[in-house]
């Protein structure tokens, strides 16, 4: 199996796109959707660990892991072992209908690890919007409720249900209307200090006061959907006792709480399932994502006694197939065994090295996350408070030419989301890059604001001596 383990990483060589990544751009733009959001114009050709490498032959460093998926690194020989030698055995037989080893065995390794003693039951599903439609609709039938409340900021899904349970861009719902009825939004809190032990919780009294009291009457209230980290809405950490008290909450109305760990699952913040930290057991846990090491693959974990839908009453033909249960298998073998572990101590080294370029460079504000689910704000200079998002995309696209690949998240945040085996070493590579980014932009700007002075800086001349270069 390929490895980049003795070659140079970062390494460009060619302009960004090369040759043949260019021919590729022109074939994608004949007869691809143009719905999908290119950030860079990169062709992968193949993977190992935390870098890729493209057509042309450049390597990169890569802290998308796909978005958050690949966690055990691009194809992990493990990994790649269980997916030969399934398909050498079965590739498909619906679960719909048919029972097959890998996917009774997945169940019961994720019922076992989810959080809680209570008795757990798994469906599968191929994708996190799939898990978060098969969420909407057990708790419908379960609660005999059609309303459901989520928070803005929140993704959970591109599919109708899914999408109208969302609240973080207006592109995702823009054209698409009519949406699912009986869904209603609040703020996600940023802050709860001041909560803890207090009978009433001004973080989730918004959902009393707000909806409870003039929109949606609690009993008729089927779920409330909540992502422990907001990953599209910023990678926004849930703040202490905000999950505790919305815990409490649905207790007190019979009312389910699903807890959507599609980014946030899979040991990237340092715990299996980032609810962990809050100490909480969920109705439903919806996972996909990071599950499989990249084959499509969605779960929902619920208590047993939540899901009684009767047979026939949701399915799907693809859900839990037999290699992408095998992929998950291994998967979280190596997330128990190293990755999670990693993506701690990765994730602490990386925040404090964010940390220490903030105060290097003042566009860098608010280093936050869990784990390896770690984001910084790209800020005007000087001013921690107003949002910079072109300077965002500036920095994603001159790392990309640096070799490190980056996405954003929120309005102005970088993300930062290698896969869980990501190295020390590594980690120092990509705080190097951003380092030479943020000063290599800054030198940038600060040209053009002398160039547009009038005046230019003293340069060598030929014979050694200082001049003054003509504006």
């Amino acid at each position: 199996m390929f490895a980049f383990d003795n070659l140079p990483v970062p390494d460009v060589r060619t302009p960004l796109p090369g040759p043949r990544a260019s021919e590729w751009l022109a074939r994608d733009i004949e007869f691809v959707s143009p719905s999908y959001t290119r950030v860079y114009p990169l062709v992968v050709e193949r993977g190992s660990g935390a870098v890729i490498e493209d057509v042309d032959g450049n390597r990169f460093l890569d802290f998308t892991a796909g978005i958050a998926v690949t966690n055990t690194g691009h194809c992990h020989p493990e990994v790649v072992a269980a997916i030969k030698d399934q398909a050498e055995r079965l590739i498909h037989m619906s679960g719909t209908d048919f029972y097959y080893a890998p996917q009774i065995e997945l169940a019961a390794r994720l019922a076992a690890a989810a959080p809680g003693a209570s008795p757990k039951k798994v469906f599968f599903a191929n994708s996190g919007a799939e898990a978060i439609e098969a969420a909407l609709k057990l708790a419908r039938w379960h609660t005999e409720r059609s309303t459901a409340i989520a928070f803005f900021g929140g993704f959970h899904g591109r599919t109708y249900g899914a999408m109208s349970l969302s609240g973080s861009k207006l592109v995702h719902r823009r054209g698409f209307s009519p949406l699912v009825p009986n869904i209603h939004h609040v703020p996600f809190p940023r802050d709860c200090s001041g909560c803890a032990g207090q009978m009433r919780c001004r973080c989730v009294s918004q959902v009393e006061d707000t909806l409870f009291h003039r929109i949606a009457p609690p009993d008729e209230v089927a779920a409330i959907f909540v992502e422990v980290v907001q990953g599209e809405g910023g990678y926004q950490v849930a703040p202490p006792g905000f999950l505790e008290n919305l815990r409490k909450l649905c207790d007190k109305h019979g009312i389910l709480l699903v807890v959507d760990e599609i980014q946030s699952g899979m040991g990237r913040t340092g715990k299996l399932f980032a609810v962990e930290h809050f100490g909480i057991e969920p109705d439903i846990i919806c996972l996909a994502k990071g599950i499989a090491s990249g084959l499509p693959l969605g779960a929902i974990i619920t208590r047993a006694d939540v899901m009684d839908w009767p047979p026939g009453s949701h399915a799907s033909t693809f859900g839990g197939n037999p290699i992408a249960c095998r992929a998950a298998l291994v998967t979280l073998d190596l997330l128990e065994r190293e990755y999670t572990a990693n993506a701690a101590e990765r994730g602490e080294q990386l925040r404090a090295g964010l940390r220490d370029l903030a105060t290097r460079h003042d566009t860098l504000s608010d280093v936050r996350g869990l784990g390896l689910m770690t984001a910084v704000d790209v800020v005007h200079p000087g001013d921690p408070t107003a949002p910079a998002p072109s300077a965002r995309e500036q920095v994603i696209q001159t790392a990309f030419h640096h070799g490190l690949l980056l996405l954003g998240c929120g309005e102005t945040g970088l993300r930062f989301c290698p896969p869980l085996c990501v190295t020390a070493e590594q980690v120092v590579i990509a705080l190097r890059i951003l380092d030479e980014v943020l000063t290599e932009i800054r030198g940038a700007k600060q040209a053009v604001t002398t160039s547009e002075s009038g005046t230019c800086p003293p340069i060598l001349t030929a014979t050694g001596e200082r001049g003054t270069s003509v504006p």
